[in-house]
């Protein structure tokens, strides 16, 4: 015979609060019930992590351009210098920094050097941070 699901009786009881499905739900990663900064942070860790990964696999196409001739390449530079695209360099810009400051935010947390300094960490990561993508967008967009 084939044996109860185990924790059926739990997503079987009546409850506003309670998840009928297994597993987690499909919007956990955005859902703002119940979450704490340093959730929100993780969770747009995890979305600026996927644009760096996209962008890699952008990055190396674009440099298959360079197999095609000379013509191809300079044909690409003029798209590229356009305010349009400067713009999202400073998108990238933001990706990384955030990306990275968060992370080092994350590994000394939770590697235990300063386990009760999350918050403080976050927001010293985000004036750093702003002061650096302030300075980058300005460099990146100072010659258009």
């Amino acid at each position: 015979m084939n044996a109860p699901a185990p924790g059926r009786e739990a997503r079987e009881a009546r409850g506003p609060l309670r998840r009928k499905g297994i597993g987690p739900s499909p919007s956990g990663w955005l859902d703002p019930r119940g979450r704490a900064l340093g959730s929100w942070a993780f969770a747009v860790n995890r979305v600026t992590g996927l644009g760096l990964v996209f962008y890699l696999y952008l990055h190396l196409g674009v440099l298959s351009l360079l197999l095609v001739g000379e013509s191809a390449w300079n044909d690409f530079l003029e798209l590229a210098t356009t305010t349009v695209f400067l713009l999202l360099d400073v998108l990238l810009l933001f990706g990384l920094l955030y990306h990275g400051l968060n992370g080092i935010r994350v590994a000394l947390v939770g590697s235990g050097v300063v386990p009760n300094r999350q918050r403080a960490l976050f927001w010293a990561g985000t004036v750093i941070g702003t002061l650096a993508l302030a300075y980058g967008a300005l460099h990146i967009l100072g010659g258009t």
